[in-house]
């Protein structure tokens, strides 16, 4: 169900992005994403806690401890609000003087800028509150509930595109004010099904245990150190290249990230189904059940997205250019440099989520922090040193192969995961799909003219022959039996229907 929603999801923002593109211009486009780059540093709370609170929300329900999660619920209402005050403070005072006295902005869209980093913050706050909610779902393992709204929301953003269109107003102002309309209604619907659904989402008792959330708070602080670091290496290097350059590539690294981000959900949705199982086989003690939901879990969420990236990265010029009037210079680099980021990340999700699981975050935190710090600084001095700015994505790059093996070295440490049958049971098949599936649909793709037919059969090969190698090398006997029962189970209600 997450991956039927990611692909509507995906083709409704791929749409989007192509029209506010058209409608927005270049140079609009680039203001937006570099103005709400600026809340979007913020982002780091909203995605700390949702960590934190699946984390805990998930961990009771696997100890069947109704009261404990009361207190958990309770607790986090009052550390999400007093977050969200401390943010909406910081951001109209430090993130409005860094926007007045440091942005690249064209003065005759300054006004308009300063009117959409308001309702950025506005949406921003809309958007913390909803986060709780949102983790009980989760926590619960209700993807569908998930899902259906993810999909309203999609349908929503699609309705502010066409309204963009239509309505006569300047339309980097109206898209700010459409999009905090949208976040609204998503937070409405999110808090009203947690209501309606769970027990511990009642309001007509507060729990406050100290010793709970100080325990939370630290959980939450080391997280929370994690985001900051994470939103860093790339809101932090898009204002980067702000300095450096000019809105027209920031546009092209924001369109880029955009490619990327829409891929790497397909890996995020996958993952977010796999954290409550692991957090929960954790806290019932259930080891092997856990190794085995990390190592299948790490193939499949790359599977998942490397089916989709291989033909991206083989036809993107070709992918670009029908999906955008217009390709702003460098953007076709920067896309395939972005997704190849995005893989590797993929493939480490399911160990973050384990890292989670003792609740001890001090250590993975802070070395990974540091790790990914320094691709702002490195990308900076590279920058400096007169280097093209797709730069930026090679140094993400090599850090992140760097931060995969110091993962997974601190996790096996704190969870007791053996890191040579990782390196055996993941990394090798993933390494095999890789060159057995790439190579030969570089060949073919060599080999054809240019055009769209071709590029179409070269993209459909690659999907076909990853599928193959997928199911033959990537996963073992009991999970291809698996799967061949699914496919049996499917067929035969797809015939009785058909009766």
């Amino acid at each position: 169900m997450l991956y039927f929603r990611q692909i509507l999801i995906l083709l409704v923002s791929l749409y989007t992005v192509r029209v506010i593109l058209d409608v927005l211009g270049v140079e609009d486009y680039g203001i937006y994403n570099v103005v709400a780059g600026i809340v979007s540093l913020f982002s780091f709370l909203s995605g700390a806690m949702a960590s934190a609170t699946q984390r805990f929300f998930s961990f009771a329900i696997g100890k069947n401890d109704t009261e404990q999660l009361k207190k958990i619920f309770s607790v986090n209402i009052f550390i999400y609000i007093g977050i969200a005050l401390v943010a909406i403070l910081l951001l109209e005072t430090v993130g409005l003087w860094f926007m007045n006295e440091k942005l690249e902005v064209p003065t005759d869209r300054f006004d308009a800028a300063c009117f959409i980093y308001n309702f950025s913050v506005f949406t921003f706050s809309a958007t913390i509150l909803t986060s709780p909610f949102m983790a009980i779902i989760i926590a619960h393992e209700d993807m569908q509930v998930y899902a259906y709204v993810s999909i309203i929301e999609a349908v929503l953003k699609l309705g502010v595109v066409f309204l963009l269109m239509y309505v006569e107003a300047d339309k980097l102002e109206l898209y700010g004010i459409l999009l905090f309309i949208v976040s609204l209604i998503n937070a409405v619907i999110y808090i009203s099904i947690s209501l309606r659904k769970y027990e511990e989402c009642q309001f007509n008792k507060f729990y406050w245990d100290k010793r709970l959330a100080q325990e939370i708070v630290e959980f939450t602080g080391w997280t929370l150190f994690g985001q900051i670091t994470t939103v860093a290496r790339n809101q932090a290097v898009t204002i980067l290249i702000n300095q450096v350059f000019n809105p027209v590539v920031v546009a092209s690294r924001a369109i880029a990230l955009s490619v990327s981000g829409h891929i790497g959900v397909f890996a995020n949705n996958f993952n977010t189904s796999l954290y409550p199982p692991i957090i929960k086989s954790y806290s019932s003690n259930k080891k092997n059940e856990m190794f085995s939901l990390i190592y299948n879990g790490s193939k499949l969420t790359f599977f998942l997205i490397w089916i989709i990236a291989l033909p991206l990265l083989l036809e993107m010029e070709m992918i670009l250019s029908i999906w955008l009037k217009n390709i702003p210079p460098d953007v076709v680099l920067f896309s395939q440099l972005a997704i190849i980021e995005a893989l590797i990340l993929a493939l480490s999700l399911p160990i973050t989520t384990a890292a989670r699981a003792p609740g001890k975050m001090k250590t993975y935190e802070l070395t990974l922090g540091i790790i990914q710090l320094s691709i702002f600084f490195v990308s900076w001095v590279v920058l400096k040193m007169g280097y093209p700015a797709y730069s930026v994505f090679i140094v993400a790059i090599a850090v992140n192969v760097v931060m995969f093996f110091v993962r997974l070295f601190i996790v096996s440490n704190l969870i007791d995961l053996p890191k040579s049958h990782f390196m055996v049971k993941v990394i090798f098949p993933v390494l095999g799909i890789i060159l057995l599936s790439a190579v030969p649909s570089h060949f073919l793709q060599k080999i054809l003219p240019e055009s769209l037919l071709y590029s179409t059969i070269v993209a459909m090969f690659s999907m076909i022959i990853s599928a193959i190698v997928m199911f033959y090398i990537g996963l073992d006997v009991h999970w291809r039996n698996k799967i061949q029962f699914i496919i049996e189970i499917k067929v035969k209600k797809i015939f009785k229907i058909g009766e």
